[in-house]
């Protein structure tokens, strides 16, 4: 992990000001909430976790969220705020596009996080793996966009994703049941982006 660029530093301590993240990741989490049967006996992990929105307003609902991010800046904000969370924490600092976690979880949270990694199919498979039997996923991204999303498209490997191709790589690395709905759209001067929630069991 040395020598590697902490893209989110500049941003992390102003992250959760922004009203309209906030809002996107309670849009999200409440959908995950709707559509999963989340109780207190359950070891969930945020992929892409940053400063902890989305597992903030999904944490009353289990019994531990650990929390993967490759940005110490922005896992520093999550420890900072952790006492505020409704169920135990645990923070680990990994880049799951190339690190491996010998870990198995109940299920994965992600929020706006897959469009930074290149490959997608060797991140599914990867997250099938973590999964305990009968385990879930539910990840929130951009539908597919022409690139404005981002002002800077550093580290961006995907301008959103087209949902039939996210389903087959899905189905690919074994995930059934797999559903997308719509989470919330982000309004910015120039367009509105939608943001799909694709849930799946292993």
């Amino acid at each position: 992990m040395k020598n590697k660029i902490d893209h989110f530093a500049h941003k992390s301590k102003s992250w959760d000001m922004n009203s309209k993240r906030v809002q996107n990741a309670k849009g999200i989490a409440d959908l995950i909430v709707k559509n999963i049967e989340l109780s207190p006996s359950m070891e969930i992990m945020d992929f892409g976790a940053g400063t902890g929105l989305l597992s903030y307003f999904v944490a009353p609902y289990v019994g531990k969220i650990t929390a993967v991010d490759n940005s110490p800046s922005m896992l520093l904000e999550f420890t900072k705020k952790c006492d505020e969370f409704a169920c135990r924490t645990e923070v680990m600092e990994k880049d799951l596009s190339v690190d491996t976690l010998e870990r198995k979880f109940d299920g994965i949270i992600s929020s706006m996080t897959i469009h930074h990694v290149k490959d997608q199919k060797a991140l599914f498979s990867k997250v099938y793996d973590m999964l305990n039997e009968k385990g879930f996923i539910a990840i929130a991204d951009l539908d597919s966009e022409d690139g404005s999303f981002h002002s800077d498209n550093t580290g961006v490997f995907h301008h959103g994703f087209d949902r039939k191709k996210l389903e087959n790589i899905a189905k690919e690395a074994g995930f059934k049941h797999i559903r997308f709905d719509h989470a919330n759209t982000i309004s910015k001067p120039h367009h509105d982006f939608t943001v799909f929630l694709m849930t799946a069991v292993k």
